[in-house]
């Protein structure tokens, strides 16, 4: 278990420093800014890299969503869902320090306009209503379990799993960054909340309670889906994928 929190914890800290960092110190860089597909990218980027690098010993959660999704999908017990979630938001506050540490090296740095962190109405990038930020953020954390259980299931292309959860991830915020700055991730919103210190502080409830929440409900149709799959496997009404196309 040690070993696989420590996996959690540099997964985490990977994603919140390269795409809130991407956010903060290259998103609006003078003329040269990457924006919002590339900021959408660089989130997908550290889930792909950390995933191929560390995934085998934890699994690649990264995310308290992920963690308590995989849990209602069955995939993991229930005693590794505190140590898994201790590890992701450590890992978010160490990459959130980070940055700060990096972002206030230039003048005028002020974290309090936002630090990449997450924020509906007045706060939402896109000016969105609370109810918008809630049913984007419960939506899209849905169908990202649903594609984590479908493309981590053993009659799933074997290999793949990495770069299709990471271009799944650069989807969703590509979709979401101008509503809620993009969450679907508690841990990586905590981290970034923390350091700037206000607002982001008082509305990080609603992206722990709906990230979660939809987490929850995507493993529960994954898991509804397979056992239906399965179901109709074995009474032969057609065969099941092959464990692999390798």
């Amino acid at each position: 278990m040690g070993k696989r929190c420590l996996a959690e914890f540099l997964g985490t800290f990977w994603l919140v420093l390269g795409g809130c960092g991407s956010a903060v110190l290259a998103a609006a860089y003078p003329q040269l800014g990457i924006g919002f597909a590339g900021v959408a990218l660089a989130f997908g980027l550290t889930v792909v890299t950390m995933a191929y690098a560390v995934g085998h010993i934890s699994g690649g959660h990264f995310n308290p969503a992920v963690t308590v999704g995989l849990w209602a999908g069955g995939r993991i017990p229930s005693k590794d869902i505190l140590p898994y979630v201790v590890s992701q938001v450590v890992g978010g506050i160490a990459a959130a320090a980070v940055l700060y540490a990096i972002a206030s090296g230039k003048t005028g740095f002020d974290p309090t306009a936002g630090f990449a962190s997450n924020g509906y109405g007045a706060h939402s990038p896109g000016g969105y209503s609370l109810i918008a930020c809630m049913v984007a953020e419960f939506v899209l954390t849905a169908f990202f379990l649903i594609v984590i259980h479908g493309i981590t299931d053993k009659r799933a292309p074997a290999g793949f799993a990495p770069l299709a959860i990471g271009l799944c991830l650069t989807l969703i915020h590509l979709i979401s960054i101008p509503v809620t700055n993009t969450s679907v991730n508690p841990a990586r919103s905590t981290g970034v909340a923390l350091f700037q210190g206000s607002w982001a502080i008082g509305q990080l409830w609603m992206f722990w309670l709906v990230p979660l929440l939809g987490g929850i409900v995507g493993g529960l149709i994954y898991r509804c889906l397979a056992a239906a799959d399965t179901a109709r496997s074995d009474a032969g009404a057609f065969p099941s994928a092959p464990a692999s196309t390798a």
